[in-house]
């Protein structure tokens, strides 16, 4: 005889209403949001008790539903987890005289960073997601950098599920952490030039990235510079290091409009240097190769984005030049820049393509692929002074690759295709 139905839990009414610009709306269930919710976001034993008796109780119910699909739901995850290599890893990028990569070991949850030598040798492991996991009930890595010398590596890690990060600091040499303690971030860190300072995003109390600080090693992060302050609440603020890593990109923006400031990260300049001033429904995003940017915009109704260039000295609209005009139908999805080329990631008619500018003649090409249809994405590395990109590449007949493309001799190099544990048989799809 089957068990009667467990019975769902049944939320109490407490009468609340509230009135917003003359009109007035009824929520009974508003007490299910807590007063306090700022601080639960950063300790979750702070919530009402009532309200995590409630949300016990669905959890419970859920449970008990759901328990005659146990086996289902074990032979799902079974056949899922078979076509994961649990034990994978990236390709190692290159930066000096390492090369960087991530995996995961089998059975584990969390990603694993290190690094080898740059023409290979033993791999060493600085941070080990699963270790670190263990010290809470939740964990989840945010941003990771390894200093320019090489000797530290910054990285962030919220262990609250609140998306609150905190950035420590680990020493290559005794693979310990150093003092340093940065709370409530967005998790991004990026590094002074000299490797003794580095630069981050302060959450507010409303979860909103607002700030930019920078935190000189071995003081408190009470006593950190505020370099950049946001004033529009409804704008997110983001940090990163420029394509030659002269810069900190200090971008901010809603859904249809951005500014862009530099911040040279050689020196300890108090003031970030503004690009262009933000004009409504007007996005840009850039990069800078000696004194000039390369801007990629929808303005002046490109709608399909173009590429400009302004010298870094005087950088306002007014300055602008067309590079890569606007071209109707032609979508313009990314743009990596280099000491001698410019790569552009295209769409057009639902299909991408990788297009290789040489900045000194002008001269362009694109990389060419057999298949009709297919799936591209540029892979962004730490060197600027290089003639080697990196890209992936997959179809619904294959599954994804990793190239290595030297822009000079346009040789392909195939470093990593995804493996299937439970198989695939590319003859048995077509497209």
């Amino acid at each position: 005889m089957d068990k009667a139905p467990v019975a769902p839990p049944v939320a109490p009414r407490h009468p609340h209403s509230v009135t917003h610009h003359g009109i007035t709306v009824q929520d009974d269930y508003a007490w299910l949001k807590d007063a306090n919710w700022q601080e639960v976001l950063r300790d979750p034993s702070l919530l009402n008790s009532d309200i995590r008796a409630y949300l016990e109780a669905e959890n419970a119910f859920c449970e008990a539903t759901l328990k005659p699909t146990e086996a289902l739901q074990a032979t799902l995850v079974a056949e899922m987890r078979g076509r994961i290599k649990e034990d994978d890893s990236s390709v190692p990028a290159p930066d000096g005289p390492f090369a960087y990569f991530s995996e995961y070991r089998e059975g584990g949850q969390h990603e694993l960073i290190g690094r080898m030598p740059r023409d290979g040798g033993e791999r060493s492991i600085i941070l080990d997601g699963d270790i670190l996991a263990k010290a809470s009930d939740y964990f989840r890595f945010g941003g990771a950098r390894h200093s320019p010398d090489h000797k530290l590596h910054g990285y962030s890690a919220d262990i609250k599920g609140s998306e609150y990060f905190t950035i420590r600091v680990r020493d290559w040499a005794t693979g310990g952490d150093l003092d340093d303690v940065i709370e409530r971030t967005d998790g991004s860190v990026v590094w002074s030039a000299d490797s003794k300072s580095f630069y981050y995003v302060l959450l507010d109390d409303n979860h909103r990235p607002l700030q930019v600080f920078r935190h000189v090693l071995g003081t408190a992060q009470s006593s950190d510079v505020l370099i950049y302050q946001e004033r529009d609440s409804g704008w997110f603020t983001h940090i990163h290091e420029s394509a030659s890593g002269r810069y900190c990109v200090i971008s901010g923006g809603d859904h249809e409009t951005s500014e862009s400031h530099l911040l040279e990260l050689s020196g300890n300049a108090a003031q970030p240097m503004l690009v262009a001033a933000r004009e409504n429904g007007v996005r840009y995003s850039l990069a800078e190769r000696g004194d000039t940017l390369y801007i990629l915009t929808n303005a002046d109704g490109a709608v399909d984005f173009k590429i400009v260039t302004a010298p870094i000295a005087n950088a306002g609209r007014e300055n602008w030049r067309d590079l890569i005009p606007h071209r109707p139908g032609r979508y313009l999805v990314d743009v990596e820049l280099y000491s001698g080329h410019l790569v552009r990631l295209e769409r057009a008619e639902a299909l991408p393509s990788i297009i290789i500018r040489e900045l000194g003649g002008g001269d362009e090409h694109t990389i060419a692929f057999d298949e009709l249809a297919y799936s591209l994405g540029m892979i962004g590395g730490y060197e600027f002074d290089t003639t080697t990109i990196r890209f992936s590449y997959s179809s619904m007949t294959t599954p994804s690759e990793v190239f290595d493309y030297d822009m000079v001799s346009r040789a392909r190099k195939l470093l990593k295709r995804q493996e299937i544990p439970s198989g695939h048989d590319p003859a048995n799809y077509v497209t």
